[in-house]
């Protein structure tokens, strides 16, 4: 992993890197110039005017700002977009692309905004590119008849757990958590969520989908090719092209469901209970799911059960005793009641899946997180150095989610998603910090890089696997030759979340996109030009 450094330059050394940052600005800033006058009046011909927005336009920063989730990523020193074009129809899309491509604006794409490293709305480096924020395409269409969907990109998930819980009380869809996360970036880095064990990933469910490649066509399962169709379902659909929307297939679920959350602080045993989970949860029947949520001394365990409390009970009691699961803990619920009753608390109702804006306490902290996988259970006085680790000053939390079951029937080149068969569990781990005043994080990025460096002997190994979706540079960021990414220099970070599926993702991106248009800090470079 690449670590912060701290090094001071010799003083003519630091003069040379800004005239050269200069001049090499200056430069850039020319071309960006020429570019952006020749893609507004490009897109000025067949997009309507009040869908554009320039960083004169009054609204810019309100729609900008609307669903970064990062706040981090909010600051002057960040390398924004240029335009914002809101499209309302396909055509908007490709006619989006097909200035880009002409006047050298690249675009990146939005959909919820929950990228980790901002990615969808910002650059690492200086560069002219336009985001293309999909929120106005979000139409969710339930078919009945076929237990199926057609989800728009820019729908969040709690819009789509939403249409499909109104249309029925006996059908869900296995996707993530979180109400606003957009599902165009969601089912592209894979998804998952409290129904994985059962009916695997939300990619798993996915049967065809409407994607805009690099020359503005627009492209279905049958026509992008099978390989692309492949790709863009877990090896990150940004790096292929513009995906507008998905068919899922829905599952059933019981009309009745159990919950619980069940905290257990340290002082009540929770190093054993936990260390007892590792075992236990990947093994449960598939109806049942239960995570960890470990912040300070406590450990949350949160459950979701297709069946209810009374079948619940006797499953808890000869399996995982430890956890002391009884009747007054377990509520009894719709599917789609569950879904904000788990994430948003007891308090919330099904109407507040709709709501795509984050609080502004959420909004006010900046955050830092990364991933793993684990194979084999880690022991129990691990467990405890771990504990003593979260209860340090500015130290973050912990989120474990049970693998098992169905996802790991599913073989590792099935998807480009390949964490399945052997994996007990992911780890996500985060740490958040308050905005106001100044704050940069640096004390809460350090507690999680120096925690992911203690857990590296008692995680996957060779390579260290990490979740797409829960995306972090500090794994390794593309290296641009000759215009097009390195395949080589993306295999740093590509094998730890694709492992062997790296490569066909990058002779898919060679098919679809082997002029690199589609890119940023990590998507999938093409195999045919690499360097």
């Amino acid at each position: 992993m690449a670590m912060a450094k701290s090094v001071l330059a010799p003083p003519v050394l630091i003069f040379a890197l800004f005239c050269s940052y200069y001049a090499a600005s200056m430069a850039s800033a020319q071309a960006a110039a020429s570019s952006s006058d020749g893609f507004l009046r490009c897109l000025s011909a067949s997009i309507p005017s009040q869908l554009v927005f320039t960083q004169s336009s009054p609204s810019f920063t309100t729609l900008l700002k609307s669903s970064i989730r990062n706040p981090k990523f909010f600051t002057p020193s960040i390398v924004r977009p240029l335009y914002i074009v809101t499209p309302t129809n396909a055509s908007h899309a490709q006619d989006a692309v097909l200035c880009g491509r002409q006047n050298g604006m690249r675009l990146r794409v939005r959909s919820g905004g929950h990228d980790y490293e901002g990615l969808s709305y910002r650059s690492e480096r200086p560069e002219a590119f336009a985001v293309l924020d999909l929120s106005n395409l979000r139409a969710v269409r339930v078919d009945l008849q076929t237990s199926t969907a057609w989800v728009d990109s820019g729908a969040t998930l709690g819009e789509l757990y939403y249409a499909v819980g109104k249309a029925s009380n006996v059908l869900g869809f296995p996707a993530g958590l979180c109400p606003t996360v957009g599902v165009g970036g969601h089912f592209s880095g894979g998804g998952f969520g409290m129904l994985l064990r059962k009916y695997g990933l939300a990619i798993d469910n996915v049967l065809d989908a409407v994607l805009v490649d690099a020359r503005g066509r627009l492209l279905s399962k049958n026509t992008m090719g099978s390989d692309v169709f492949w790709a863009i379902r877990g090896g990150g659909g940004e790096s292929f092209g513009v995906v507008l929307s998905w068919q899922v297939r829905l599952v059933p679920v019981p009309a009745t469901v159990a919950v619980f959350n069940v905290p257990v602080p340290a002082s009540q045993g929770a190093v054993d209970v936990v260390t007892r989970w590792q075992q236990v949860a990947p093994a449960l029947p598939d109806d049942l799911f239960i995570r960890v949520l470990v912040q300070q001394q406590t450990a949350n365990f949160q459950s979701l059960f297709l069946g209810t409390c009374d079948a619940l009970l006797p499953v808890m009691g000869s399996r995982f005793p430890e956890l002391g699961l009884n009747r007054s803990s377990c509520k009894e619920m719709t599917w789609i009641q569950s879904v904000p009753y788990i994430y948003l608390g007891s308090g919330s109702t099904v109407e507040d899946l709709l709501n795509r804006t984050t609080s502004a306490s959420v909004f006010s902290s900046g955050y830092k997180a990364t991933s793993d996988y684990v194979r084999q259970a880690i022991p129990r006085d691990v467990w405890a150095n771990i504990f003593s680790r979260l209860a340090q000053p500015n130290a973050g939390l912990m989120i474990l989610d049970p693998y098992g079951a169905q996802i790991s029937t599913v073989p590792e080149s099935a998807t480009p998603f390949p964490h399945r068969a052997g994996v007990l569990y992911n780890i996500q781990y985060m740490n958040f910090w308050p905005m106001a005043g100044g704050g940069d994080g640096a004390v809460q990025t350090k507690w999680v890089r120096d925690l992911y460096a203690f857990m590296a002997p008692y995680v996957s190994s060779n390579p260290r696997e990490a979740y797409f979706n829960y995306r972090d540079l500090d794994l390794g960021e593309n290296v641009v030759v000759g215009n097009v990414s390195s395949y080589q220099a993306g295999m740093v970070w590509g094998h730890k979340y694709f492992k062997d599926n790296y490569q066909r993702l990058a002779v898919a991106k060679s098919q679809i996109d082997p002029d690199d248009y589609f890119r940023n800090e990590q998507s999938i470079p093409p195999l045919a030009n690499s360097n």
